[in-house]
């Protein structure tokens, strides 16, 4: 089981290597970097930290599939691997629909484009020369000069059910964005059914908070729970036994503010990592009997680097 942490994406500029460098000091097992419209770029993030860090494995997730040529988006991948062997993953999804469309690149079906990417990509990774006259992706007889000698992990970032099934039938992992529930974790793993490459991994990013007092914890990830009264949350939340009781406390409410505020501390519980380091320590055991693989904890708050001082101790070894 593998404990990870996100690199936030709003984090200062002149705080990002050096909470990518004291995430490796203190002994996590990954480091997620994010893209999201507007932001900062994915492979630029994860080679910066690499480049700086010394055993920590470092994640793309997620980019979108369709906002780039696979073969250039191989390239990309590739040149990583084969400079940091073994350390890196890289991460696609679909996209948020909404910056999709603002960018141009929502295509009528996106499931088809995403397999055409993701499969194009990996299969370039593991050194295959490509044509493929797909729906979205046009390919002839396209390869890497130099594929990586160790190909990375190909994972995808997506919630649905044809889509995991996808994830399942072509790809190496399958991260699952936050929230993730013990009964969340285990409909994915029905899913993405019996994973077609072996050791298939499920990673979970989930909001954490580790304080003494859990009061303090739980106010501090209310405000990341804007969004699971929304469409786009549907499927994390609907194996958990409260899924009508929060969709009809969401239509009450006036705005976000007032729904994170009327959440019952219970689900607030449930929905996130919280409170002392013994009791997320064994929170993250309880994921892992559920089925996942590996847990990516998200800062919260204003100072995130004392944020991950915290989030440390809940290491097995309560951080170095």
């Amino acid at each position: 089981m593998r404990t990870g942490v996100t690199l936030p994406r709003d984090l200062p500029t002149a705080d990002v290597l050096p909470f990518a460098r004291r995430a490796d000091e203190l002994g996590f097992d990954s480091l997620w970097v994010i893209e999201d419209l507007g932001f900062r770029g994915g492979f630029a993030q994860a080679a910066a930290v690499l480049a700086v860090t010394q055993r920590i494995h470092v994640g793309l997730g997620i980019a979108p599939a369709a906002a780039r040529n696979p073969a250039f988006a191989a390239m990309e991948a590739a040149t990583l691997a084969d400079l940091f062997p073994g350390r890196f993953t890289v991460g696609f999804g679909h996209g948020v629909p909404f910056w999709m469309r603002q960018v141009g690149a929502w295509g009528a079906s996106p499931l088809t484009s995403f397999t055409e990417h993701v499969t194009a990509v990996r299969r370039l990774l593991h050194g295959e020369t490509v044509t493929l006259d797909g729906r979205y992706v046009h390919l002839d007889g396209v390869r890497l000069e130099t594929p990586p000698a160790h190909p990375p992990a190909v994972a995808a970032g997506v919630r649905g059910p044809r889509s995991l099934a996808v994830s399942g039938a072509h790809l190496d992992a399958t991260l699952l964005a936050e929230p993730v529930t013990p009964e969340y974790a285990r409909l994915a793993r029905e899913q993405i059914g019996t994973p077609a490459v072996e050791g298939h991994r499920l990673i979970g990013y989930e909001l954490a908070a580790v304080d003494d007092d859990l009061a303090r914890a739980r106010a501090a990830v209310r405000p990341g729970l804007v969004w699971v009264g929304l469409p786009d949350a549907a499927a994390h939340v609907a194996p958990s036994a409260y899924a009508e009781e929060l969709r009809a406390l969401h239509a009450q409410c006036a705005d976000a503010e007032e729904f994170t505020r009327r959440m019952p501390d219970a689900w607030v519980e449930d929905l996130t990592l919280v409170g002392p380091a013994e009791r997320v320590r064994a929170r993250i055991a309880e994921l892992r009997a559920a089925g996942l693989d590996e847990v990516v904890l998200f800062p919260v708050g204003e100072d995130r680097l004392g944020a991950l001082e915290s989030l440390a101790t809940a290491l097995p070894d309560g951080g170095r």
